[in-house]
């Protein structure tokens, strides 16, 4: 709950933020605040004991749950580009054959 809240103050004071200066100190946080999150689970991860066996015994499972959503995700971008993007440069008569 504390990550959402946390999440949704980035978010509004994302929205109020106009300087060049200010977004680009906000990317760099966010940059070091992403790899320290990477680290971090990389740390509690390393310090269990059984970390191996208990990744091997997920096995199909966490696959699934990793490749379903990843295939998905790209097919609807895939279609979603395709649709928006072809009518974008109608309009802008870039995508029109001489």
């Amino acid at each position: 709950m504390d990550t959402i809240l946390i999440m949704c103050i980035g978010m509004i004071l994302g929205r109020f933020i106009s300087s060049k200066h200010l977004k680009k100190g906000n990317e760099y946080i966010s940059l070091i605040c992403t790899f320290l999150l990477i680290f971090a689970m990389g740390v509690m991860l390393g310090k269990k004991e059984n970390f191996l066996q208990e990744l091997s015994s997920l096995g199909i499972y966490s696959f699934l749950f990793f490749a379903i959503p990843t295939i998905l995700s790209i097919i609807l971008v895939y279609f979603l580009t395709k649709r928006f993007l072809s009518k974008e440069k109608q309009t802008t008569g870039e995508g029109l054959k001489k």
